[in-house]
């Protein structure tokens, strides 16, 4: 695997690559829409949820707590995760400039 030169590219397109990167699995969008569903915290539920195994969905959970789109308060021995809202604008914010760069120009031809 080659090396990224991520110093060619402005911190915006690294950020907005990390953000794709941990949308690019089924797994971590599912668990995203749940919390975005529920729109509270949970712990347990995932599992029987998405029916995948537990080791399976704490490395997902790391993978979007890593990036700050989840947020996670430990209660005792069990781990209450939801989306955080601050990170969750931001994100938002980097896709919205991404979508909106693109007009449609009906006068001119295009491939």
């Amino acid at each position: 695997m080659g090396v990224t030169k991520t110093e060619l590219f402005t911190k915006q397109q690294n950020e907005l690559a990390q953000v794709a990167k941990a949308f690019a699995h089924p797994a971590r969008v599912a668990i995203v829409q749940y919390l975005l569903k529920a729109n509270t915290c949970i712990n347990g539920n995932l599992v029987q949820e998405l029916g995948l195994a537990q080791p399976t969905i704490s490395q997902h959970l790391k993978e979007l707590k890593a990036i700050g789109i989840i947020q996670g308060t430990i209660e005792g021995v069990s781990v209450s995760y939801c989306i955080n809202p601050v990170r969750w604008e931001e994100i938002k914010n980097l896709f919205n400039h991404l979508f909106t760069q693109y007009a449609i120009a009906s006068d001119r031809d295009c491939c």
